[in-house]
């Protein structure tokens, strides 16, 4: 996983502070080009960090996913690790059960907050 700083990390940061958007408004909210903007979201998409969504395919709407929120955590440690991947997905990345608590973690969901 290859991030372009710190056009990468202001992306997910704008995602997360103001919910799902489209590339004009992630530009402005982040001060880079609408270009550069429309050129990450696909390599984000593909790292698993955001999900394109929307009534149409074609739509630009964008949320972030609770792996690029891992991220968001993580980013200080971004420079400092070999594999930012592993980092993120944690170390039982593969069960389902990890993946559940994971995305709780990062959404700051706690698992004891369950009502019975």
């Amino acid at each position: 996983m290859k991030l372009r700083q710190p056009t990468d990390f202001l992306i997910l940061e704008s995602l997360e502070d103001k919910g799902r958007n489209v590339a004009t408004n992630l530009a402005a909210h982040t001060g880079k080009s609408r270009k550069n903007i429309n050129t990450r979201l696909p390599v984000l998409e593909d790292y698993g960090l955001v999900r394109k969504i929307g009534p149409a395919e074609r739509s630009g709407l964008y949320e972030i996913t609770s792996l690029g929120k891992a991220a968001l955590v993580y980013r200080d440690q971004y420079d400092e690790v070999d594999d930012f991947e592993a980092l993120i997905e944690g170390p039982n990345a593969g069960g389902a059960e990890n993946g559940d608590a994971q995305a709780n973690f990062a959404r700051g969901e706690d698992e004891s907050s369950d009502e019975e």
